[in-house]
């Protein structure tokens, strides 16, 4: 009996239980995924210092802000092409290095200017990290359990790091300023590459790059065993794919390309632009910085809470339903908020609302980076995912100068794109949950 090799390594890895190569692979792109949140964050929460001692204006900083985006849009253009040409773990490897040591360089920078043109390279770096964790996971997780290892992997290296990366500026910007928080951050990254010498290469990725054999040496090493005596793996047109995958992505996906883009743009200007901004704004509204901080700490608290629910409505109701009922909510949320008057309306408003914005992009994104086939999936990713870091990089300065004409026209320009992502996340593909990679999208030349 013959079967193709690119169908044995994925019903095997599809078929699979969660081994300790599964969760050491989990554990370091967490740690990846980690960084590519607190990045950004960070500089919301040390705005106010940044302005409180004249290092630079709120433009400047809003300058800062969108060197950053910018650099992640490029970033995460351009990953997927080498992504899916020469492997996972060796980009994954650069992009760390590469943002820990730039992070470190632009925390000593002397003027706004340089600091602008260390945050672009410092985001050109971590713009490939995303992509590839969320390839890295799907790809490694057992179908049966995929949303749920994905929505882990989001929980802890992508949820947990808001309040967490307010806790580290709250802690350290009276003692090393905020130059230093960089520095730490930075420290970390290194650690980061340290441990992804332990990563192990995707199997789905080797076996159709010609790899098959160090494909089945892996899952082996996995505890997966080989193919049956008797059984004959024969390698197909599929097994050594030469192909541009960029070019798979825009000649057979480009619709779901244009509906992940608007999606990821809506989510991300909102998280992203709104978060950033949020404790200047508070503090404008008459919060002193230490409040304003604590009160976005609170409201963070939703991002992991978020995570939590997301492990079980993506397995029980599905990637669509959770997606579009979440995308409904954070637009009613969004418009409410701007009428959040006291301080308890303002927590409890604000932590519901950042809730189903999470709730609804973090789903989204599980969703996008199934629905592209293995060959190509870092590059549909990255691709969709550039749509909305170019989107949160025009939207954080613009949030920064509508602010001061009246906080309303911030929450109805949000409310309008989230509005806009309930429908467009419909239009990216068929539900996922359950189904195999191969089956969702085959590998295709």
């Amino acid at each position: 009996m013959a079967r193709s090799i690119v169908a044995y390594v994925d019903e095997t890895l599809d078929n699979a239980r969660m081994g300790p190569v599964h969760k050491q692979v989990l554990a370091i792109i967490c740690a990846g995924l980690f960084f590519d949140v607190i990045d950004f964050i960070i500089l919301g929460s040390l705005v106010p210092d940044m302005v409180r001692t004249h290092f630079a204006t709120p433009a400047g900083i809003g300058s800062v802000g969108s060197a950053t985006l910018l650099g992640l849009f490029l970033g995460a253009l351009g990953q997927g092409e080498f992504t899916d040409r020469f492997g996972r773990k060796a980009v994954f490897q650069a992009a760390v290095l590469s943002y820990s040591v730039i992070t470190i360089a632009a925390a000593l920078a002397p003027t706004i200017g340089w600091l602008v043109i260390g945050r672009f390279a410092a985001g050109v770096a971590l713009g490939s990290a995303a992509p590839l964790c969320f390839a890295y996971a799907a790809e490694y997780s057992p179908k049966r359990i995929r949303g749920r290892v994905t929505a882990f992997m989001q929980f802890v290296g992508g949820a947990c790091v808001w309040p967490l990366g307010t806790l580290l500026a709250l802690a350290l910007r009276d003692t090393v300023g905020w130059r230093g928080v960089w520095i730490v951050i930075g420290l970390g990254g290194l650690a980061v590459f340290a441990a992804s010498f332990r990563l192990p290469e995707s199997p789905r990725w080797l076996v159709t790059h010609g790899r098959g054999d160090e494909a089945l040496d892996q899952l082996d090493r996995m505890g997966l065993g080989r193919p049956p005596a008797g059984e004959t793996l024969i390698a197909d047109a599929l097994s050594d794919i030469r192909s541009d995958p960029m070019m798979v992505v825009f000649r057979r996906y480009s619709g779901r390309i244009i509906a992940a883009m608007i999606c990821f743009f809506a989510f991300f200007s909102a998280a992203v632009g709104l978060g950033g901004w949020l404790p200047n704004i508070l503090a404008e509204r008459g919060f002193t910085i230490t409040k304003s901080l604590a009160f976005v700490f609170t409201i963070q608290l939703a991002f992991p809470t978020s995570s939590l629910l997301m492990m079980y409505a993506l397995e029980r109701y599905g990637r669509l339903p959770t997606a579009v009922t979440a995308f409904a909510l954070a637009t009613v949320l969004s418009i409410l908020f701007y009428f959040s008057r006291s301080d308890a309306m303002v927590l409890a408003i604000g932590f519901a609302m950042t809730f189903f914005t999470q709730l609804a992009g973090n789903s989204m994104q599980i969703f996008t980076s199934e629905v592209f086939p293995s060959n190509a999936r870092a590059s549909g990713f990255g691709l969709a995912q550039a749509g909305g870091r170019i989107g949160s990089a025009v939207t954080f300065p613009i949030i920064g100068v509508v602010a001061g004409y009246g906080f309303g026209y911030v929450m109805a320009g949000i409310a309008v794109m989230l509005a806009i992502a309930a429908y467009a996340v419909t239009r990216i593909g068929g539900e996922t949950r359950g189904l195999a990679l191969d089956q969702i999208a085959p590998v295709t030349e």
